[in-house]
């Protein structure tokens, strides 16, 4: 683990290969593979065999099960975890209510007049880590999102900026799923199933009604979140891919049970409904000394994914690029896409190499990890954020589409040293009221396009020749060619 203070240059690190170097990293300490059923024992021989609430459990434990879906719900998408603990989680002093955080919003509908609408392609610059104290909890904004929890289908997209590490303190999101995207400093999370050390490049999911707490080992730091409400994160499906590419299941890392037996004064934050609540308790979350279940917390390494592309002409769609999918009602549109753009080989023949000029459905909230995006402006930079609602035209400027239709499509590497990322949605973003009125949000200069020339007409001549050949011209002038 880097000292504090020391953060690494990440965008020179290959995550994995670091992580088998040595007995040092903390990344040993994981088990593999996504949705699968796990067990973990911090104490050999603590989990109960051929029952899981047995009458009294080893060790004088308390068996306490976390239940994530429907009771009656299929298996293969039945959630749950058993939990074997010095303390259960019920032995609490009570709730409180906190106050409101004025830059969070959980309720996008147009009837909350702190929410925003606009066709306008917005961005903002990285937002600064404050100098006072804050931890993660208190570091939390919201950017945009969708519906509203208590409606049990939305999501929404949070940054964080976070200085301080929590201190006997705990946070759970009884809303929804949190996947955290770290793009400066590392995280030392302490799950109630064990640690997860989570750093630039890489990406940790932190289920509904899971207890953590956040460390920062390497001092400030700052990234994304993507919340999601009613559904979990799934890996997309392969198609015609077959059984391996993108994000494989075995490159999932799952934490190993770790426990904490501390007699001290703890406070723990619920979110619910976007509301804040408190609770206090004279022991450790953390005390969990073996566990076992599928509803478990998780992190991925993005150099792992497996990226995909044409070996012809054309490009692909961009769901090539999609991590983790999380469902909608609507079976044919995703309630949330998770997707990025690494360093990857491009080798289509005759294809226009940026992106086309497109429309499309999604709501696409983009940010930078690290290194620089060839596909957005200079101002787009690691820790800040680009918004694009649905419908609205993207494209490049001219000058970057006549180079790009001049010369012939080379065999190159896109996007070396880099990893980008968007948090994409078939639902209707509103932007919340602190991204809306912060100092750190500008527009996409539409002038950018200003000389985006008519060639079509340079070639009427020859357009109005080969009419008069298909005895066609008469009707072309009808159609205001004259």
């Amino acid at each position: 683990m880097p000292a504090p203070g020391n953060s690494p240059d990440y965008q020179n690190i290959f995550h994995w290969a670091e992580t088998q170097k040595d007995g040092t990293i903390p990344s040993f300490a994981y088990m593999c593979g996504f949705n699968n059923h796990f067990e973990s024992e911090a104490i050999p021989g603590t989990i109960p065999q051929g029952q899981n609430n047995p009458r009294c459990v080893r060790f004088g434990l308390y068996a306490e099960q976390m239940t994530a879906s429907a009771f009656v719900a299929p298996r293969h998408t039945n959630k749950n975890a058993w939990l074997y603990r010095a303390r259960p989680a019920v032995a609490h002093d009570g709730f409180t209510d906190l106050p409101d955080n004025e830059d969070m919003e959980s309720c996008f509908l147009q009837l909350n007049p702190k929410v925003h609408v606009s066709p306008t392609q917005l961005a903002w610059l990285p937002f600064d880590i404050p100098t006072e104290k804050v931890d993660f909890i208190g570091g939390l904004k919201t950017v945009a999102g969708s519906g509203d929890p208590m409606l049990r289908e939305g999501c929404a997209t949070h940054i964080y900026t976070a200085n301080t590490s929590m201190t006997r303190k705990g946070f759970v999101n009884s809303d929804g799923d949190f996947l955290i995207v770290p793009s400066t400093g590392a995280l030392d999370i302490q799950t109630e199933f064990g640690p997860l050390y989570v750093q630039p490049g890489e990406i940790c999911v932190i289920q509904r009604g899971q207890r953590f707490r956040v460390s920062l080992p390497d001092g400030p730091s700052r990234g994304y979140i993507l919340e999601i409400w009613g559904a979990n994160f799934e890996l997309p499906t392969l198609g015609p891919l077959g059984a391996n590419g993108l994000a494989n299941s075995r490159d999932f890392l799952v934490p190993k049970a770790k426990y904490e037996i501390e007699k001290e004064k703890w406070e723990i934050i619920y979110k619910l409904g976007g509301k804040f609540f408190k609770s206090t308790q004279g022991h450790s979350p953390f005390d969990v000394v073996a566990w076992h279940g599928n509803y478990v917390p998780y992190k991925y390494d993005l150099t792992k994914f497996v990226n995909v592309g044409s070996i012809s002409v054309d490009h692909i769609d961009p769901s090539i690029f999609c991590v983790l999918t999380a469902k909608s009602r609507d079976p044919d549109a995703p309630l949330a896409d998770f997707l990025i753009f690494s360093p990857r080989w491009d080798v289509a023949s005759h294809t226009y190499r940026p992106p086309y000029y497109h429309r499309n459905v999604a709501s696409e909230l983009m940010g930078l990890i690290y290194g620089k995006y060839g596909g957005r402006s200079d101002a787009f930079q690691p820790g800040g954020v680009s918004f694009e609602c649905g419908m609205v035209p993207h494209g490049v400027a001219y000058e970057e589409f006549k180079a790009a239709s001049a010369q012939p499509p080379p065999e190159m590497r896109l996007s070396e040293g880099s990893i980008a990322f968007m948090f994409e949605s078939s639902k209707a973003f509103t932007v919340s009221d602190f991204a809306w009125k912060s100092d750190k949000k500008h527009e996409h200069d539409p002038k950018m396009w200003d000389n985006l020339v008519d060639n079509f007409s340079t070639h009427q001549e020859e357009v109005d020749k080969l009419l008069k050949e298909m005895g066609r011209l008469n009707v072309a002038k009808s159609n205001g060619k004259d």
